[in-house]
């Protein structure tokens, strides 16, 4: 009997455990086979690399997968699951398209117009007298100080005035006439306002005076008559439904030239408050309306 020659030897396959390596059996030493077992390694090392970038491209693959299902994960619930900033969906955070909160256009009320508190006798509803245009004891203006003289108040207009201002006045309806004199030494101004129902009334009564329509000075308590026969100074004007004039002179008797500044100041003064206050009267009755 014969060991190794009793059947068909065995094929070695490197990649099954149980099977046997080659041997040369040429020498029948028992050397091993050098030359087949070299081949085999190659064999073996070659598969294994091949293992191993299939294995990293399925690695690949997963953590791909991976990545997406996670997104459409939050895209789906609004968050993303296992996050601990715990940041906002994406519906609750600002876009920069978003439109602007937008708020319903306020404005306040136009302010009431003074003017139209004395234009009109249906407006004009506040007291009115002499004494209530012009207060108190003197009057300052600038560096000139005048002293407050007599007044008067009729409802008669034409019999406070003289030459053409009499027609005038009645050709217009006015309806009172309102006259204060006040002295600053020797010079003497009367200032006189006339009423009217309408602005239309006084503007077109004082578009209608000349030269000769002035009013009648006022004299007495303490005052001396003046301007009743010299050459004096006068003017004319008007305000809403008032028109005012005012007759300067000395109560000496001198006539009034170009020359007598101090005359022409004293018209100018009292012209000048006389208009202020009647603007001023406006104001106070549309401050009042707003207010109400």
């Amino acid at each position: 009997m014969s060991f190794g020659q009793g059947g068909p030897q065995s094929q070695w396959d490197p990649w099954k455990p149980q099977s046997q390596q080659p041997w040369n059996s040429g020498d029948g030493d028992g050397t091993p086979d050098w030359a087949a077992l070299a081949e085999a390694s190659e064999a073996r090392n070659k598969r294994r690399r091949l293992l191993f970038i299939g294995g990293g491209a399925l690695a690949t693959v997963a953590v791909a997968a991976a990545v997406a299902v996670a997104v459409v994960s939050a895209n789906g619930s609004g968050q993303a699951s296992d996050n601990p900033s715990r940041l906002p969906a994406t519906a609750d955070i600002p876009s920069a398209t978003a439109t602007a909160p937008s708020f319903a256009p306020t404005s306040a009320p136009p302010p009431l117009n003074p003017k139209d508190f004395v234009s009109s006798v249906q407006k004009d509803r506040a007291p009115l007298g002499p004494d209530v245009l012009f207060p108190g004891t003197r009057l300052t203006m600038g560096d000139a100080v005048y002293e407050k003289g007599p007044a008067a108040d009729t409802r008669t207009c034409g019999s406070a005035a003289q030459k053409t201002l009499p027609k005038v006045l009645a050709d217009n309806d006015c309806t009172r006439l309102m006259r204060v004199t006040y002295t600053r030494g020797d010079t003497a101004v009367t200032v006189g306002v006339a009423v009217f129902d309408t602005e239309a009334q006084a503007a077109r009564a004082k578009k209608q005076t000349d030269k000769k329509s002035i009013i009648r000075s006022l004299s007495g308590g303490g005052v001396k008559p003046f301007c009743t026969g010299a050459v004096c100074r006068s003017t004319t004007n008007s305000y809403g439904r008032y028109a005012y004039f005012t007759i300067a002179g000395f109560t000496n008797g001198k006539d009034v030239t170009e020359k007598t500044t101090e005359v022409f100041r004293a018209g100018d003064d009292l012209a000048e408050f006389a208009f202020r206050q009647i603007r001023k009267r406006g104001e106070a009755q549309a401050s009042a309306a707003a207010e109400s």
